[in-house]
Parts: C-alpha cells; structure tokens; sequence
C-alpha cells in the first residue's frame, strides 16, 4: 500500500498500479481464484479449520447468554467479507422508522470507544473520529442517530436510554448474545470459493444463513439504482472499499483511470491532487462512502451516487419479523 508521505509525481504511476493490482488480486484470490490461487487455498486450509472452530465456539457461548433489550433491533449482515450492499440497505430501511439508531463498530476511524456520531441528523465530529461508513449513515440519514462502539451492549443502553425506538446493527450478526432479527445479505453473484478465511472469503461458514431470520439477495429483495452527480469530461476512479470491481457495471466510458486502495483507507488531499495531475483528470470519480472523507478537500469530486429500493413484499416480511419479536 502507498505511503503518502513518499508520494511524488514522478514515482506516482507506478505506487498506484502495485496498490490496485495488490487489492485486485486479492480480491480474485477469495471469491473467484484461479487455479494456482487455488492451491495456495487449499494450503491454507488448516488455518480456515482452526478459525472455524473458533467462530462456533464464540456463537455458541453467545447463544447460551443471548440478551434482550426491551427495545427491537435489526441486525444487517453478511458471511463474507467486504461489501455486498449491506450499507446502502441499511439506510433504505432505516429511512422507513422513526427515531432509529444506527450501531456500528467504525471500521477504519482514528478513535477508540464509544461515540455519538450523530443526533437526529446533528453531526458531532468528523470522518477521521467516525470511520467513512459512520459517517455516511449520519449524512444519508438526517433523521436517525449513529453511535460508533466497540461494545455493542454499551451503544445500545446509550441507545435505549436517549430515547430510540429502534436499533440497527450494521454487520451485528456474529453478535450471537444479542436478542435481534438478523438479516443476511447474500452476495450476487455469490463467491465460487466457499472456504472460510484465510483460505476463502467466508467470515463464518456459509451453512449459517441457516441461522438468519431473513436471507435476502440483489435482483429479488432489493435492487439499487447508480447515478453520477457532478460527471466531467475526464474523470479518475478513486476507491477504498472492498471489491472494487462491483463497480464495473455502472462506470462511465470517459475514464482516465481506475485506482484502488484498502478498504476504509483514509485519504489525504495532497495525493489525491497528485492524482488528478498524473492522469490529467479533470474530477476524482468516487463513491459516497469514499466522498466523505474527501469532503473538506478542495478537489474536484463526481460521485456514484447509490440508492437501493426495497421490494415491499421484503418491507412487509421485516415488519412481520419485528411484530413477531414483540
């Protein structure tokens, strides 16, 4: 990965194709690998063994001290690392209630503990405290709160106590001693590597979508729709999410482009400036969770903006999951 400190212009180039080709391999390495890749998996498979044993002996002493709160709780998660649209699906549905509380771990955040993000809309520190997907649940959801915890039991007294209806967990399904509706959201297409990590993408094994209260997938549950504000005539794709190649389907022909870093990787303006002179862009294309924390830069950004639209039948389903929880 790059080190902006070192960054020049003239080196430029070369550090950016070593960063996206690392994350790019990566990411072909755990859900669509190649035959050599393959094999490094199966090498690896041990280590998978031992890290799924773990996992069920965390779920189920979780399960033996499952807790309620008093208070309903959706939990939206995945099996498999890195993104599949939870985020944005969060904030569709959390958009439906009132009074709604985000919780979230806040990946990628220069800060530790508990911190109110946001109140009802109000904003209360900045990316670099938040983490980029806090912050984007806090500017997409102007009505809601969003609390950023290691603890999740801790976020959701403080919840509770400030008076929310209701509580999201982004990414809480491996949280087995919490008392809540858990929905998975499986990806499409889904991985052709089955393996837990290391040797495969999976965060915990694939047969607990058994587990879930409600498994939904793109195309039949929800369906997301991509817009580009701000386009120009030369535009730089800039990332810092996990499977950077979900994008494909909605870029524009008009890039000069494409540069990808890890996932929650926290920018600094100057290297993106160094970008948009090393490829003559005229704008860095992003996304949302991307452009909040290049929102106090003075570059100019054009934005995928993402919109995800809930099936009712899928609207009617939770509502049905919630009234039977109570």
């Amino acid at each position: 990965m790059c080190s902006t400190s070192a960054i020049t212009l003239k080196k430029l180039p070369k550090i950016v194709f070593n960063s996206s080709t690392f994350v790019l391999w990566v990411e072909k390495y755990l859900f669509y690998p190649t035959f050599f890749q393959k094999i490094l998996s199966y090498l690896l498979l041990p280590f998978s063994f031992l890290y799924c044993a773990i996992v069920w002996w965390k779920r189920k002493k979780g399960e033996s001290k499952k807790r309620s709160f008093g208070i309903p709780i959706i939990s939206i998660g995945n099996l498999t690392v890195g993104g599949n649209g939870k985020t944005p699906f969060c904030i569709a549905l959390a958009q439906e209630y009132t009074d709604a509380t985000i919780i979230l771990r806040g990946y990628g955040r220069k800060s530790e503990g508990l911190i109110v993000i946001s109140e009802r809309g109000q904003v209360m520190c900045d990316a670099m405290a938040s983490g980029d997907e806090a912050m984007l649940y806090a500017k997409a959801l102007p009505h809601a709160s969003v609390i950023v915890s290691e603890d999740r039991e801790e976020a959701i007294l403080l919840a509770k106590k400030r008076g929310t209806k209701i509580i999201f967990l982004d990414d809480g399904f491996s949280k087995s001693f919490i008392q809540k509706i858990d929905i998975l959201v499986k990806p499409t297409p889904e991985p052709t590597n089955t393996f837990c990590l290391p040797s495969g993408p999976y965060r915990e094994p694939k047969s607990l979508y058994e587990r879930a209260d409600l498994v939904i997938c793109e195309g039949e549950d929800f369906v997301r729709h991509v817009a580009i504000q701000y386009p120009t005539e030369r535009m730089l794709l800039v990332t810092a999410i996990s499977k950077p190649s979900r994008l494909e389907p909605y870029l524009p022909q008009n890039l000069v482009g494409k540069v990808s870093f890890k996932d929650h990787y926290m920018y600094r303006e100057k290297e993106l400036e160094a970008l948009l002179h090393a490829y003559q862009a005229t704008s860095i294309l992003t996304t949302q969770k991307d452009a909040v924390k290049m929102a106090t830069f003075d570059i100019p950004l054009s934005i995928l903006k993402l919109d995800i639209e809930i099936s009712s039948t899928t609207k009617a389903n939770i509502n049905t999951l919630l009234a039977s929880k109570r």
